[in-house]
């Protein structure tokens, strides 16, 4: 049995099972990088530097963790829908935004 049957399509993209450490860093910044745009697009407010230092230091311990996790079931996946999800609510939230403001006389 292949195992590369049994990766999820972003690990099977990178090709983990072939070239496992190099590929492993691009899933990892790939997870890490929508991991941020999740967070940025849905959770984060205006925090002191010190505060948002320590948000990303963890946000990217947990995504080691998701990496490992990404090999077989579909997180990447998961991150790149639910940004989807966030961007056209944000361009949802604009629109109505800009179409209830009156003009300025």
């Amino acid at each position: 049995m292949d195992i590369s049957e049994h990766l999820s399509f972003f690990a099977s993209l990178y090709k983990v099972d072939e070239n496992s450490t190099l590929n492993m860093w691009f899933l990892y910044l790939t997870i890490f990088g929508l991991s941020i745009l999740v967070y940025k697009l849905g959770f984060a407010q205006k925090l002191p530097i010190l505060k948002s230092v320590i948000i990303y230091l963890f946000l990217g311990f947990g995504c080691t963790l998701l990496t490992f996790l990404a090999i077989f079931l579909p997180i990447t996946e998961g991150l790149v829908v639910a940004a989807l999800i966030l961007i056209i609510y944000k361009i949802r939230l604009y629109q109505s935004k800009k179409q209830s403001v009156p003009p300025v006389e």
